[in-house]
């Protein structure tokens, strides 16, 4: 009777050092292992285009949320001081929105900052699942404080081993290896 060898779907190779991980996800790569994901305490410069992250779209996002701010703040304007009452202050009638545009400038521009910004970082925080009821993707709660660990997803590498893949964590450094 021959023995059924466990072969977890996920591998976590934890290290030390940001610089490891690096050369360690380019050892990877040039074995033709694709890395799932990299967790660690602040940003590896350089990190996405060696595992393969693509460019996001983050500024078109950006655009949406500050172009919804620019809307509702024209639109706000228009009904507050054009619609609903206009007020003649300064010898400055305002029953145009062309004639009084300088005035409105200030106002477009803080709502769009303010409508980009929320947006965005309430995007970062739904994308991250980081709100509170959500449970974060961190396979280790260290990779917030001092450890970086790099994520194998061996159904992604249906042609690697999983000897292989231990064996390639090992000698590039990892300090431990953790499995799912």
């Amino acid at each position: 009777m021959s023995e059924v060898k466990y072969n977890p779907s996920i591998i976590y190779g934890i290290f030390d050092d940001d610089d490891d991980l690096l050369q360690s996800a380019k050892v990877f790569r040039a074995n033709r292992i694709s890395v799932a994901n990299v967790y660690s305490p602040f940003p590896i410069h350089g990190i996405d285009p060696v595992i393969g992250h693509k460019r996001t779209n983050v500024s078109v996002a950006a655009f949406v949320f500050g172009a919804t701010g620019f809307s509702l703040a024209v639109l706000m304007i228009w009904y507050m001081l054009i619609s609903d009452w206009p007020i003649n202050v300064g010898g400055k009638p305002n029953w145009t929105f062309a004639a009084n545009f300088p005035a409105f400038v200030p106002v477009l521009f803080e709502s769009t900052v303010f409508c980009a910004a929320h947006g965005m970082s309430i995007t970062y925080l739904l994308l991250n699942r980081l709100l509170p009821g959500f449970n974060p993707r961190n396979p280790d709660p260290r990779s917030t404080d001092d450890k970086f660990i790099m994520e194998i997803n061996m159904s992604d590498n249906w042609d690697a081993k999983y000897d292989e893949v231990v064996y390639l964590l090992k000698q590039t450094g990892a300090s431990e290896i953790k499995e799912r």
